[in-house]
């Protein structure tokens, strides 16, 4: 009897003491692991959520970015607002069809027509001047042309002397701003460039003007690009101040419904701040220290 007695009191204390381990043993361990994985994914959706709000694409002209004027303003803007900008910097047609296909938040170009016609096609909402500059017409120090003499203020004419003589010109022929107005420029002076004369580059504004100065040609560029160049080149100005050399640049936030992934919160703020009477300030004195004049005067209204 005492024996089995003694027995029963064994298994009790052992039965109390594996009751008493195993639940120590769940109090380290998480209560439940499907709850610990989705706090990770809302975390990580969450932290997703935070960064694409804090950043926006700008897609633009090659020209804003070559003239150093988005590395003078953006980081201005990031400063203020908290918001990083991406740029993808290609010819103003590429950019407008980025803003199509829903792959840009905001667009900064320069072709007036172009830009009317997104708007009024419904893909952004409205447009809106940011600030001009001109165009030019360079050419080789010896301008074998002779365009300078000739018709240092008249594009037309200039053009037609080039195709006269059959001197070499690059063109961008990228769709771009400078490209579309070159072209509007050749048709006005009833000139269908073509020939070996005639070089189709295909490419930026930057790499156009190097590509023109290897081969002493001539090819229109925005001052700006040109100005911020210059010291690099053997090129010089022989046409400008020619009324049909006005290039007007604007902003148009795209259309945030194309698809969720367009941040048309960043976008707008990036509109609003580029076009307030501050930035417009900025604007005006971009390029002023260093090279005597502003690269680009801000004409919001």
């Amino acid at each position: 009897m005492k024996k089995r007695l003694t027995l029963i009191l064994v298994i009790m204390i052992v039965s109390l003491l594996a009751f008493g381990c195993s639940k120590n043993d769940s109090n380290n361990l998480p209560e439940n692991d499907d709850n610990v994985t989705d706090n990770s994914t809302n975390d990580e959706s969450k932290s997703s959520d935070k960064t694409d709000k804090q950043s926006i694409i700008l897609s633009t002209t090659t020209s804003t970015q070559d003239s150093g004027l988005l590395d003078y303003l953006l980081p201005k803007f990031t400063e203020e607002t908290g918001i990083e900008v991406q740029v993808i910097s290609v010819g103003t047609g590429k950019a407008i069809q980025m803003g199509k296909d829903g792959e840009a938040d905001v667009l900064l170009v320069h072709s007036t027509a172009d830009e009317e016609a997104f708007v009024a096609e419904g893909h952004g909402p409205a447009r809106y001047d940011v600030m001009y500059n001109d165009f030019i017409l360079v050419g080789p120090k010896d301008d074998p042309a002779g365009v300078k003499a000739a018709s240092s203020s008249n594009i037309v004419d200039s053009l037609k002397l080039i195709a006269d003589k059959q001197a070499t010109f690059v063109s961008r022929a990228d769709d771009s701003g400078t490209h579309k107005k070159e072209l509007k420029l050749w048709k006005t002076a009833e000139i269908e460039p073509s020939g070996n004369w005639y070089i189709e580059a295909g490419q930026g504004m930057g790499d156009v003007l190097k590509m023109t100065d290897e081969k002493a040609g001539y090819t229109i560029a925005d001052r700006a690009t040109y100005l911020s160049m210059k010291d690099t080149l053997e090129l010089e100005i022989v046409t400008e101040n020619d009324t049909n050399l006005y290039n007007q640049y604007g902003v148009i936030v795209v259309d945030p419904t194309k698809n969720e992934n367009i941040n048309g919160e960043g976008a707008l703020k990036f509109q609003e701040w580029l076009l307030s009477e501050s930035t417009q300030k900025l604007i005006a004195e971009f390029g002023k220290e260093e090279y005597g004049q502003s690269l680009f005067i801000p004409n919001a209204k």
